[in-house]
């Protein structure tokens, strides 16, 4: 009986845990585009019948193929900063929506981006250098954790 209670804590520790860090938007992460899609340079809407949890958190992929790469995976897919915007994440240290189509594959990890009425923060991360920026928003990111 205790294992099965120690389980139930661990798993909902965990749930809420990766819920409470990743942005969710129509109950997935990424606004429900498919992550490994991304791998292939482009951003594809997924579909809710090649869906697939991962650390409590849904994800939702445009092909079966695709959420079986993922499965298999699920972190070198997971997007950085919680598929929060990262040029916001390092600069500001705040958690920012993002266009889930403005987006850049750095050492094969994801980064998602805000792109909207102040311009694609996109430009702004590789204009003003993506690696100091990065080292800043990981700095950032263990703070933000930290404190929630």
């Amino acid at each position: 009986m205790k294992y099965t209670i120690a389980s139930i804590v661990l798993l909902f520790t965990v749930t809420l845990f990766g819920q409470n860090h990743v942005n969710l938007k129509k109950g997935f992460a990424v606004e429900g585009y498919d992550v490994v899609a991304y791998f292939s340079n482009k951003a594809v809407k997924g579909d809710k019948k090649f869906e697939a949890t991962y650390n409590g958190v849904n994800y939702a992929f445009s092909s079966e193929g695709n959420r079986a790469t993922f499965q298999k995976n699920p972190e070198r897919f997971v997007p950085q900063y919680g598929g929060y915007c990262a040029y916001a994440v390092g600069i500001k240290g705040k958690k920012v929506g993002i266009n889930p189509k403005s987006f850049q594959i750095i050492d094969d990890k994801l980064y998602l981006f805000y792109d909207g009425f102040g311009g694609d923060t996109l430009e702004k991360w590789n204009k003003e250098g993506s690696a100091a920026l990065k080292k800043k928003a990981d700095a950032n990111w263990k703070k933000i954790v930290a404190e929630q």
